[in-house]
């Protein structure tokens, strides 16, 4: 029996791609009501006085948060469940690639994918008008940025939104005294997110600047079966 080669996204990637931006889009816009609840952010473990805030957040309007309209309580709702969500599909999708060695294979960079002539290249294949070929491996760019992404970015929006989690400090402790305290963890929540959300609209912004129908297509149906037998 002849076995076909791979698609170019494995089922598990498109899964948890299109899982997690959901998920992505749900807790960010629920996340933006609760922030609405108290707009100051803090450093240590206690912050209830303005006066003594590093950062007053600005007040979203209601047509981009959930629900659409000022609801501490639901807003916690859909940010629990979805949490859950994006967790556990982060958890599967890191045992996956770890078993696949799509992360060794694809992800992790070596030394000198962060040479500034390689980082520079790698923005110039990218350009408009470039003669790049497309290939199936990611570029050093790609693997710093999904590295970080994923090793940093999604796993601290795991462990600090965990650390602000009501009755988590019973139960663990040192999560909290890791990142500084429960107002240091709501901080660092924050700034993670918006990470991310710089990260997604970058991203975004490369789809669409080159073949966006052609990339969304293969991210859904996968795209075109490998010759080599790898797959991404």
């Amino acid at each position: 029996m002849i076995r076909k080669p791979p698609r170019r996204h494995s089922l598990l990637t498109r899964t948890w791609h299109w899982i997690n931006a959901i998920a992505l889009i749900v807790l960010f816009m629920s996340g933006l009501n609760i922030s609405n609840a108290h707009r100051f952010l803090y450093w240590g473990n206690y912050g209830y006085d303005p006066a003594d805030a590093w950062m007053t957040v600005m007040r979203f309007p209601a047509w981009i948060t959930i629900p659409q309209r000022y609801d501490l309580a639901e807003a916690r709702d859909w940010h629990s469940t979805f949490a859950w969500i994006f967790a556990l599909g982060l958890l599967t999708m890191w045992i996956g690639s770890l078993i696949s060695r799509h992360f060794w294979r694809d992800i992790a960079t070596k030394p000198s994918d962060w040479s500034l002539r390689s980082i520079l290249q790698a923005i110039k294949e990218h350009l408009p008008g470039s003669s790049r070929i497309e290939d199936r491996t990611y570029n050093p760019v790609q693997r710093i940025a999904y590295g970080i992404v994923l090793g940093m970015f999604l796993p601290m929006m795991v462990f600090t939104g965990l650390a602000i989690s009501p009755g988590i400090e019973p139960a663990a402790p040192w999560l909290v005294d890791w990142l500084g305290g429960r107002q240091s963890a709501r901080s660092l929540h924050f700034i993670f997110s918006w990470a991310l959300f710089g990260f997604v609209a970058v991203h975004i912004v490369m789809v669409l600047a080159s073949h966006p129908l052609k990339r969304i297509s293969h991210m859904i149906a996968g795209g075109p079966r490998a010759e080599d037998g790898t797959n991404d």
